[in-house]
């Protein structure tokens, strides 16, 4: 008798939901900083967020091995786009790089599925969201990752009316300010930590085990871009 061994296959999925708003002069792009394999807990304190460009930052969730591979060759190409131009990429010419180098790598592509925030030229803010192939579009707000399917229904239910009948309609780019759009971001997170475990903690630890400081490390990055530059900022996520 024969023993079958699991199919082995490139690629693995390490969960984490990453979040995008657009307004009237900003983006606050946010995910959490968990990195995760099946039921095991790679890292607590993992960041998928980072700066492309002065005015762009991508969040991207999905096998992040080949997420790596991306920022890598996107850093490279953006350090030959300044070298011939003497000046950084904009947000949307990022986006459209960032769609052209996913498409090249259609027929084994990288497991990334990639928001990418910042401001166009005219210094609002703007978001596009991409699948793993390239196929992009420009949106007011997006989630991608394990908790994606939780939040962006809440995000329609408060951006984007779904009939005029039933709601007032409003533009999805531009409804909040900023300090609401950031105060929405830690509510999705807050709500999705609830049910996704590849999001934040949601372990129940018996009483006779005490709880150590250190061994939490769940967090919420949250990266706000306007015309002042970066601002970081973390939340804790649940702890149980």
């Amino acid at each position: 008798m024969t023993k079958q061994h699991p199919a082995w296959s490139p690629y693995d999925n390490n969960g984490g939901t990453c979040v995008a708003i657009a307004g009237a002069d900003y983006c606050v792009t946010a995910a959490d900083t968990r990195m995760s394999t099946g039921y095991s807990i790679l890292s607590r304190d993992y960041s998928k967020i980072i700066k492309l460009a002065d005015k762009c930052v991508m969040a991207s969730s999905g096998f992040q091995a080949d997420v790596k591979a991306l920022q890598k060759l996107l850093a490279a190409r953006h350090l030959i786009y300044q070298h011939q131009h003497n000046k950084q990429m904009s947000c949307p010419a990022m986006g459209q790089l960032l769609s052209n180098t996913l498409y090249y790598k259609r027929f084994f592509p990288y497991y990334s599925f990639n928001v990418l925030g910042g401001l166009d030229n005219e210094g609002k803010g703007c978001v596009y969201t991409y699948d793993a192939v390239g196929s992009y579009e420009r949106v007011g707000y997006s989630s991608q990752g394990s908790g994606s399917t939780l939040i962006m229904p809440f995000l329609d239910n408060q951006l984007k009316s779904p009939s005029p009948l039933l709601l007032p309609a409003q533009d999805a780019v531009t409804p909040l300010s900023e300090a609401e759009a950031v105060d929405l971001v830690k509510t999705c997170f807050a709500s999705a930590t609830e049910r996704d475990i590849y999001t934040a903690s949601f372990f129940l630890f018996p009483p006779s085990l005490p709880l150590c400081d250190g061994i939490f490390g769940d967090k919420l990055e949250i990266v706000v871009l306007n015309k002042d530059g970066i601002h970081r900022e973390y939340m804790e996520l649940r702890k149980d």
